[in-house]
C-alpha cells in the first residue's frame, strides 16, 4: 500500500479496548462504594470516574506530542527542520527505542499561519527515505519515501515537492507541489534517511542540507529556509514528564490543547460523553476530587502500559503491530503505541517485531543465540537490521559500542547459508564472527527490536515468520 488505510484499526480493538476501559472504571466505582457513600452518591461518583478514566486514555498521545514538542522547541523554532548529524548512543533520551539504521530529520510544524512547502532532493537509487507526518493525536496521514514518493500525476523524477496544509484552509497551489492536507495544525514531521555506518554521515548530511522545509510564501518567493540550529538533549524524557504529571494539570491541559489541536469528527461520541465532566476544548473537569482524578489516571496508566491489540502478531516469543500508524476511534490503542514507540511508522513503511527477555538468572548472565535458515533473512525491499534496548527502552551501554547488528556491517553466513546471531553481555570471542554478535545488559529486563524497512508482504501478514531467540548453557 501507499497511502495510509482507515481499516487498519479494528473492530475488534475498540470492543475490548472499551471493555478494558470499562473495568477499570468499574474497579475505581466499587472503591468509591466502598466509602460510605449512598448508592446513588456513588453510582454518580464511579461514572464520572469511569469518564475520567477513558478521558486520559484518549488525551494520553495528545500530552505526549506536546511534551515531545515542547522538548524540541527549546533549540529548534516550528516550522524548522533538526537535522541528526550523529548516530545515537545510550547517552540520548529524549525518544525511547531509537533506532541506528537512519539519521532523523525532525521537525515541528505550525500549520496555523498558513501551509509549509517541503522539498526532498535526488539521491541514490538503493538509499532509504521516508518522511512519515503525523497529526497531533499520532496518526501517521501522510508517508512519502524512496518506495512510493506519493506525488502528483506526472511527477517521476525528484526533487519531490510537496505543500503541507492545515485543516480548512483554501487557496492556489503552485502545480509543482503535491497538496498534503492535515487534520490538525500541529503537524510532526519524522523524516528517516539511511545510513550505512559513520562514514556514510557527510553523504547524508550533503542530503539534509538539500531537504528544504519553508513557508508557502517563501517557497513562492524563492526565499531559503534557515540554517539548522544544535540541538542539546533534554533534561528528562517527555514520556516521563507526562507520567507523573498531576492528574487535574493533565485534564486541565488536555482542555487546553483540544482547543488547538481539535479531536477529529469521529471522535464526537466520546466528547459528548468526556464533556459530561468538563472535559471538552477550553473546559476544565468538575465533579471529581484530586484524589479521584488520580485514582482515575494511575487505573488508565495500568491499562495502556499493559495494552496488547487484538490484531497483534505473537511469533516464536516475536511480537508486532501490523495495524498501527492510524488508529480511528481505537483510543487504547493509540494510547499504548504512543506510550510504547511514540513515532512509529505504518506497517508497509516498517514493522518492528519486538522480543522481550531477562538477560541474567539471579545475577548470573545469560546468552542466547538467533538462526535464520538459509533463505530466510528477513523479506525485506530495502533492509533490515537487529538493535538491543535496556529495560528502559534506550541503548545498551557495551564496551564495543555495538548497539545494532544487520545492517551498517552485514552479517556473516555459516558454509551452510544459515545465519547464527549471538546475543549475549559478554563477547563471544573468535567462534562467532563480530557482525554476528549483539551486546544484551549483565542483568534485568532487555528487549530486541527488528527493524523490517519497506517489508514484503509475507512479513507482515505472517508468512514469514522470525525463528526463536534460544538460551544456550
Amino acid at each position: 500500500m501507499s497511502e495510509p488505510d482507515d481499516a487498519a484499526s479494528s473492530s475488534a480493538g475498540r470492543v475490548i479496548t472499551r471493555r478494558t476501559i470499562l473495568g477499570w472504571a468499574t474497579a475505581t466505582a466499587l472503591g468509591f462504594a466502598a466509602c460510605g457513600r449512598d448508592d446513588e452518591d456513588a453510582a454518580v461518583t464511579g461514572e464520572s470516574a469511569a469518564i475520567a478514566n477513558e478521558a486520559y486514555v484518549f488525551g494520553y498521545p495528545l500530552l505526549l506530542m506536546h511534551e515531545t514538542r515542547k522538548a524540541a522547541l527549546e533549540s529548534t523554532p516550528v516550522n524548522h527542520f533538526q537535522h541528526s548529524d550523529v548516530l545515537p548512543t545510550p547517552d540520548r533520551r529524549d525518544i525511547v527505542r531509537l533506532n541506528v539504521d537512519t539519521l532523523y530529520s525532525s521537525a515541528w510544524l505550525d500549520l496555523s499561519h498558513g501551509p509549509v512547502a517541503l522539498q526532498v532532493p535526488a539521491m541514490d537509487r538503493d538509499r532509504f527515505w521516508l518522511m512519515q507526518i503525523m497529526d497531533a493525536w499520532t496518526n501517521t496521514v501522510h508517508n512519502p519515501g524512496s518506495v512510493h514518493p506519493q506525488v502528483r500525476a506526472g511527477v517521476r523524477t525528484p526533487p519531490f515537492g510537496y505543500v503541507i496544509t492545515g485543516p480548512n484552509w483554501s487557496g492556489a497551489l503552485p502545480d509543482e507541489l503535491t497538496p498534503l492536507p492535515m487534520p490538525t495544525p500541529t503537524v510532526w514531521v519524522l523524516g528517516r534517511i539511511q545510513v550505512d555506518g559513520p562514514d556514510d554521515i557527510p553523504a547524508v548530511r550533503a542530503i539534509q542540507r538539500d531537504v528544504r522545509l519553508v513557508s508557502l510564501d517563501d517557497w513562492v518567493a524563492r526565499r531559503p529556509s534557515s540554517a539548522e540550529p544544535l540541538r542539546p538533549p533534554p533534561s528528562r524524557p517527555p514520556a516521563e514528564q507526562v507520567t507523573e504529571m498531576d492528574a487535574r494539570r493533565f485534564y486541565d491541559r488536555l482542555c487546553a490543547l483540544m482547543s488547538i489541536d481539535p479531536p477529529a469528527p469521529a471522535d464526537a461520541p466520546a466528547m459528548e460523553r468526556f464533556a459530561r465532566i468538563g472535559i471538552e476544548p477550553g473546559g476544565r473537569v468538575e465533579g471529581l476530587s484530586n484524589a479521584a482524578l488520580t485514582t482515575a489516571a494511575d487505573d488508565a496508566k495500568r491499562t495502556i502500559g499493559v495494552y496488547v491489540d487484538p490484531q497483534t502478531r505473537m511469533d516464536n516469543g516475536w511480537t508486532f503491530d501490523p495495524a498501527a500508524g492510524v488508529y480511528g476511534t481505537d483510543y487504547l490503542h493509540r494510547a499504548a503505541v504512543a506510550d510504547k514507540g511514540l513515532g512509529t511508522n505504518l506497517p508497509q513503511d516498517a514493522i518492528y517485531p519486538t522480543y522481550f527477555g531477562t538477560a541474567d538468572t539471579y545475577g548470573t548472565p545469560k546468552r542466547f543465540r538467533l538462526r535464520f535458515e538459509p533463505g530466510q533473512t528477513p523479506p525485506v525491499d530495502a533492509f533490515w537490521s537487529i538493535t538491543a534496548y535496556g529495560a528502559d527502552g534506550y541503548l545498551v551501554p557495551n564496551p564495543a559500542n555495538i548497539y545494532s547488528i544487520g545492517h551498517q556491517e552485514p552479517v556473516v553466513p555459516s558454509p551452510d547459508g544459515a545465519v547464527e546471531l549471538a546475543i549475549q553481555h559478554r563477547n563471544p570471542g573468535p567462534a562467532v564472527p563480530q557482525h554476528n554478535w549483539l551486546p544484551i545488559p549483565a542483568e534485568g529486563e532487555f528487549s530486541l527490536i527488528m527493524r523490517l524497512y519497506a517489508p514484503r508482504p509475507e512479513a507482515i501478514d505472517g508468512r514469514w515468520q522470525l525463528p526463536a531467540v534460544t538460551p544456550v548453557p
